[in-house]
């Protein structure tokens, strides 16, 4: 379909989804996130995509919510619209890897988005922060949450108390980010990745996916029983036995994704 604030193609077995609000730096509003959401439906019901790639423009990512649109809310209007919980999160919701492809500016509800998606692939025009502070509130789409996870306490703290921003180099040294390309190359090397991990197995990335997320949000102890428990069910699939007999037989393996 034909949407007004994003952009939404497939790329061999990778949907590419773009958000495409230049005039305001893509700044996500409910529009945009329920276009979004309706992207993400449509590749995960494609069983020929098997990674979903989220990106913006070479100035923003996605420069923050769009505080146009929220500036008179109240609490009954955050609460009884159940803002950012209704449509925004269905990103993490996603059962396929999602790779955030970030350049320019992706700071509060940008650099939430982002952290959403299972990796964030950076420009090293990457610019990241959660300045929300300065507007006299505090990050609501998991910044106080999911940036800890990724960086550590201390440096959460100076970004979310003292608004500094964390570019590109330092964002992959604390983790928040898994690799950096140069701005010209970030699309193209982005896509080179997911594609090659679209060729995997279809099942086993979502079980993959789904066993380092339970890591991500329980005990050691838990996790390993999910682990072993999804490995197991694992040995069921189509795909493992081509994979292990293709090894064997010394030839690339033709995955089915079944």
């Amino acid at each position: 379909m034909d949407y007004a604030n994003i952009r939404s193609e497939k790329i061999e077995r990778v949907g590419l989804i773009t958000l495409d609000r230049p005039a305001a730096l893509n700044a996500l509003n409910d529009a945009l996130a329920d276009e979004l959401w309706h992207a993400l439906d449509g590749f995960e019901a494609d069983d020929g995509i098997g990674v979903v790639v989220i990106t913006g423009s070479e100035k923003a990512f996605a420069a923050g919510a769009d505080i146009t649109a929220i500036a008179d809310y109240g609490y009954m209007d955050a609460y009884k619209g159940d803002y950012i919980t209704r449509n925004w999160e269905r990103v993490k919701t996603c059962r396929k890897p999602v790779i955030a492809a970030v350049a320019g500016y992706a700071l509060g509800g940008g650099c939430e988005l982002a952290m959403m998606c299972d990796m964030i692939f950076a420009a090293d025009t990457a610019k990241f922060g959660q300045p929300e502070i300065k507007l006299g509130i505090l990050p609501g789409a998991g910044g106080t949450q999911r940036l800890p996870r990724a960086i550590g306490k201390a440096k959460a703290m100076d970004m979310c108390l003292s608004a500094r921003m964390m570019d590109a180099a330092e964002a992959e040294r604390t983790g928040l980010v898994a690799r950096v390309f140069p701005a010209d190359r970030l699309l193209d090397e982005t896509l080179a990745v997911a594609r090659g991990i679209a060729a995997f197995s279809l099942p086993v990335l979502m079980m993959i996916k789904e066993s380092i997320n339970r890591a991500y949000e329980s005990s050691l102890q838990e996790g390993l029983l999910f682990e072993r428990r999804t490995f197991h069910a694992a040995f069921s699939l189509a795909d493992r036995q081509e994979g292990m007999k293709a090894f064997v037989d010394k030839r690339p393996a033709d995955f089915r994704h079944e």
